[in-house]
């Protein structure tokens, strides 16, 4: 897609972003790293249908103020392309000579979505969906529909690591598949006779990065100097597009390396194995209904280190969203795990969960129902400090002089694996998390790190990689800096 008009060329898609313009599916994410061009493809990719009198584009930024980089660039790409073309500040909306509209919105918080209600848009771009939660962007599922023949109705977002809804974004785009991979989900309707309609759709991941901006790297050669030298997190998601590091990231200690699953030396994650059986076993609990509820449990061996063994999950396929299922329902099945389980088998096994499941102000409590014949399905009450809670994390997934760690994660605990380390902080308060986010495990696991807590190494150290140009070695062993 070029934008001009008659002979006169304005904008012409690089190739990166031409791939991502001629993608076919539903949903497609654009970038995943900075200066890969972005902004300028989705403004572009909004005018493709602006000749149809009926077509109507949105384009949403987490804020207003967020929105004016965006708006101010529209100027110059649309005001250039279609000199007929008028934007109303007051609407912030481009009105076209065909009577096509493309709109400039907001969602700063999830209340916000209702704004939208009983409107609809052909087109739907989100810029940086990694400051969206879930909620919000598939909300707009039910604003994505025509309103006249002849338009193409789908959504196209862009992003970088990092950020509130970082989790379920990369869920939902970058595990989901290899990028360049269309993701395809059935759905199937039920009409009022009761025939069964099935009903496709498709997503796609197209990796984006500054070395994919010819033109930036021509007109500002040093952007990589001033990429390469930001902090190592922010480094490795803006310059490399790297899922597992952003900024704002809470546990940045957190590793998961599958090379060193067995020997358990610089992962969180490794391979399960059978646990002694003069291991102690504690249940963790957070309960949910509209939201999901977690249940983990977790060995702890004689030095006082922990692993989580296995999990039972109550979420849908959508991000943060619980089954909705009762606690007598979610007892019974932690009864019969407790049963089938050979880690689990047989032993006396302690519970620990939230202090809120004893609530009784409103008739019986979860911990009651939980506790009754015939599961017998009983718990303690949880230490719910917050701020020393999270600490229990960093002091024990910071590892030792030998690479070993205070806590360890099966890699069978997908759940885990997936939430926790999304987590970011929150701007409010920012020694805590965002509690916006899917934080169900995250405190499941911390009333069990309360239960057992432990004191940060005296001296912690930092591990230094074979080609860090401060190291002597190169003889294939580690040396620490202290």
């Amino acid at each position: 897609m070029t934008v001009g008009k008659g002979e006169k060329v304005f904008w012409r898609p690089q190739e990166r972003q031409r791939l991502f313009m001629q993608r076919p599916e539903y949903e497609a994410l654009y970038g995943g790293a900075a200066g890969g061009g972005k902004s300028d493809a989705l403004l572009a990719e909004a005018l493709r249908q602006v000749k149809i009198p009926h077509y109507r584009g949105l384009i949403l930024r987490k804020t207003y103020p967020q929105l004016s980089e965006l708006i101010d660039r529209s100027r110059e790409m649309y005001g250039a392309a279609f000199p007929s073309a008028k934007y109303n500040d007051t609407k912030h909306c481009w009105q076209f000579e065909s009577g096509a509209k493309i709109f400039f919105g907001a969602m700063q918080y999830t209340k916000d979505r209702t704004a939208y209600q009983g409107k609809r848009y052909d087109f739907i771009g989100f810029d940086e969906l990694t400051h969206f939660s879930w909620e919000e962007y598939s909300y707009m599922f039910s604003r994505n529909r025509p309103g006249g023949e002849g338009t193409r109705v789908y959504i196209r977002a862009t992003a970088n690591p990092g950020g509130i809804g970082h989790g379920w974004v990369k869920q939902r785009f970058i595990t989901a598949a290899e990028p360049m991979t269309p993701v395809k989900t059935e759905y199937r309707v039920y009409k009022p006779n009761g025939e069964a309609v099935k009903l496709t759709r498709s997503r796609i991941f197209i990796p984006a990065s500054v070395f994919d901006n010819g033109i930036l790297l021509k007109n500002d050669p040093e952007y990589l100097a001033a990429l390469a030298m930001l902090p190592e997190a922010e480094k490795k998601a803006l310059l490399y597009g790297d899922w597992d590091s952003f900024s704002g990231q809470v546990f940045t200690e957190w590793t998961d390396d599958p090379q060193h699953y067995l020997d358990r030396r610089y992962t969180h994650v490794i391979a399960p194995f059978e646990i002694p059986r003069d291991w102690t076993v504690v249940r963790g609990f957070d309960f949910g209904y509209a939201k999901p509820f977690s249940v983990g449990w977790y060995a702890a061996d004689p030095r006082g280190c922990l692993y989580r063994i296995r999990e039972y999950y109550g979420c849908t396929d959508a991000p943060n969203t619980g089954i909705k299922i009762n606690p007598a329902e979610i007892a019974a099945n932690i009864r019969r795990i407790e049963a089938e389980d050979e880690n689990l088998r047989g032993r006396e096994i302690c519970g620990v969960a939230d202090p809120s499941i004893f609530d009784r102000s409103r008739g019986e409590s979860v911990a009651d129902i939980m506790a009754a014949a015939p599961n017998f399905i009983l718990w303690s009450k949880g230490d719910n400090t917050r701020i020393a809670g999270k600490m229990q994390y960093h002091y024990r997934l910071r590892f030792d002089g030998e690479g070993l760690p205070m806590f360890y994660c099966f890699n069978t605990c997908r759940e885990f694996i997936r939430t926790v380390p999304a987590l970011v902080y929150d701007d409010a308060r920012p020694e805590d998390i965002d509690t916006a986010q899917e934080d169900h495990i995250y405190d499941e696991c911390r009333y069990v790190l309360m239960e057992r807590p432990i004191t940060p190494h005296k001296k912690p150290t930092v591990r230094i990689d074979y080609d860090d140009p401060l190291s002597e070695m190169r003889d294939g062993r580690d040396i620490y800096r202290f």
